[in-house]
């Protein structure tokens, strides 16, 4: 197969990754509804014809950000390091550590994309909904599923209920993106999250 061959063939999965990157960017500066077709292409090569043939419209652009942009960002950073653990208060403590050490002025900026899109387009939009709502229902099992087999090793306390737990964990962090934003407060956001840190402890056995 030729080099030119081989281009065509890669080209249209290339373009498709390009507007999603413009399109989460956009989506994370300016939200859903004030997001830009034209501010997108602009950050790519792509034309808006090549954009309507890999998605037909931009709510379909949108959906596509939430399942192949930020859902693999989610289970990236959170669902492999807890489904690999087996003493998952270690492992959570640590995750928020990060969180508090990664936190810059963009965050204070623009806060969580998730939860973004969660207080924007969930009222407006059933579609939106039900895939934010997919991410955090795996979001919850993931967490629930590895606190039980921290239970079943011994290392987090019998009486603990994981799906309650876990319901808990992950309001109570966007809670923290979400006052930390509010508040223009690093400080704030960093404080939160220690607090939950503080939290996990209790769940030890």
């Amino acid at each position: 197969m030729s080099a030119h061959v081989a281009r065509k063939i890669r080209n249209p999965e290339q373009t498709r990754i390009d507007l999603l990157a413009a399109a989460y960017a956009e989506i994370l500066e300016s939200g859903f509804q004030a997001a830009s077709l034209d501010r997108i292409l602009a950050k790519t090569s792509v034309s808006k014809g090549a954009l309507y043939h890999h998605f037909g419209t931009k709510q379909e652009l949108g959906l596509a950000v939430v399942e192949d942009v930020i859902a693999p960002q989610l289970a990236e950073r959170w669902f492999v390091p807890l489904q690999q653990s087996i003493d998952p208060i270690p492992c959570l403590q640590q995750l928020l550590a990060e969180k508090i050490d990664a936190a810059d002025e963009r965050l204070l900026r623009y806060g969580c994309p998730l939860n973004n899109l969660i207080q924007e387009m969930s009222p407006l939009d059933e579609n939106f909904r039900q895939g934010l709502q997919r991410i955090l229902d795996q979001w919850i099992q993931v967490i629930a599923e590895a606190l039980t087999r921290g239970q079943e090793h011994g290392n987090v306390r019998k009486e603990v209920v994981p799906d309650e737990v876990a319901l808990f964990l992950i309001a109570a962090i966007e809670g923290c993106v979400g006052l930390g934003k509010n508040a223009q407060s690093l400080r704030s956001y960093q404080t939160c999250l220690g607090q939950l840190q503080q939290y996990l402890r209790t769940l030890t056995s």
